[in-house]
């Protein structure tokens, strides 16, 4: 069984309660939404094909206690997914970045799914699947990515008409080019005491937008 991977690479997680943390990344090829803010786009075409088993090797001898699959969209190859999850060291922590447009269902338990909740702002927006809100664990993370102030109370209406904040954490971030500054948004969280942790993409403030970091 083969999949077609775009990039392989180590470095410090980025985003999500894991940032900070050495992580190998495998991040998969092709996507099935076209988001105007993407900083990923090589990713929709671009890929090599690798078998399971070379990919599970290059994961187990990673000196990194995390491992996360990102994209482009990683559930557009859901079957050797989940095949290749079932090959990795149980010593592994296990991260799944998903746009949340694909079933969560039939994800193994031990990953820890962080999905993207798409905004109008991204030009996806209700791309989300919303049986997929009932589908997240404790232990997985929801992330909204805000263009605007629009963006910033449409995320408000889901957490509370899905009581998102009950179900597992929930992050917010800003496009790079977004209207809102990280100062505006942070105040308004803590205006509205939302129950949300916010972030900046930490790898980016190291190493700028250089591929494979």
């Amino acid at each position: 069984m083969t999949m077609i991977v775009n990039e392989i690479f180590e470095s410090l997680q980025g985003e999500s309660s894991f940032a900070g943390l050495p992580c190998f990344f495998v991040r998969l090829t092709g996507c099935n939404l076209r988001c105007t803010w993407c900083d990923t786009r090589y990713a929709y075409t671009e890929g090599t094909e690798y078998s399971v088993d070379v990919i599970a090797d290059k994961i187990n001898s990673s000196k990194a206690g995390i491992v996360e699959f990102t994209g482009g969209e990683p559930l557009l190859q859901k079957e050797e997914l989940v095949r290749l999850i079932g090959l990795i060291d149980a010593s592994k922590k296990i991260l799944l970045e998903t746009n949340g447009s694909i079933s969560l269902q039939g994800i193994p338990e031990r990953v820890a799914i962080i999905a993207d909740v798409k905004l109008k702002g991204s030009g996806e927006g209700g791309s989300f699947l919303k049986d997929n809100f009932e589908c997240v664990k404790k232990t997985d993370e929801l992330k909204f990515v805000l263009s605007d102030k629009n963006d910033y109370c449409e995320m408000k209406d889901h957490l509370l008409r899905y009581s998102l904040e009950e179900k597992c954490s929930v992050l917010i971030s800003r496009v790079k080019n977004a209207e809102l500054t990280d100062s505006e948004i942070a105040d308004m969280i803590l205006r509205d005491g939302l129950k949300v942790r916010y972030q900046i993409q930490l790898h980016k403030l190291i190493w700028g937008e250089q591929r494979g970091k």
